[in-house]
């Protein structure tokens, strides 16, 4: 059994256009919204082992701020190839990872995101809002094995969730 966890970037700031994509911070809204977030993805039964982050500032801010929040000392992988927004390069990156990592935390970018979650557990996720958490529940031995519906979404929380 593998399970997948899923964080997408929390909300970025737009304020300086001049940035380019990769060096946007996250907005205020964004750096509350992990703070929130954090705590309830580890009390969905994420542990925050096997951590892979995309390159972009807001992917690692988001995981920054999330493991402070928690009060934990946590490490984290800062993955090139998770700078995508192609489902089919998550879904070639994932199958590669090494068999002996039962729980994985991918920290990246929509649309790229929405459509693994989507496609994996065939879902109709319209979208996976910034800094939500999508945790698929995989009954696959090896990596190689994943495929279109070969999981479970077993939970799915966003910022908005939290509030209703």
């Amino acid at each position: 059994m593998k399970t997948l966890h899923l964080i997408r970037h929390a909300k970025s700031d737009w304020g300086d256009r001049l940035l380019i994509d990769k060096q946007r911070p996250l907005s205020k809204k964004g750096l509350r919204c992990c703070e929130t977030m954090g705590s309830h993805i580890a009390a969905a039964g994420c542990d925050f082992s096997n951590v892979f982050c995309s390159p972009a500032v807001r992917a690692q801010s988001t995981i920054e701020v999330m493991v402070k929040a928690l009060n934990k000392s946590i490490e984290w992988i800062v993955e090139p190839s998770l700078y995508t927004f192609s489902s089919n390069d998550l879904l070639t990156w994932c199958r590669e990872l090494d068999d002996s990592l039962d729980n994985v935390v991918i920290i990246g970018h929509n649309p790229a995101l929405t459509i693994l979650c989507n496609e994996l557990a065939n879902q109709n996720i319209v979208n996976m809002p910034t800094a939500a958490y999508a945790q698929l529940s995989i009954n696959i031995t090896s990596w190689q094995q994943l495929k279109a519906g070969s999981a479970k979404l077993s939970t799915f929380v966003t910022p908005k969730s939290l509030l209703s």
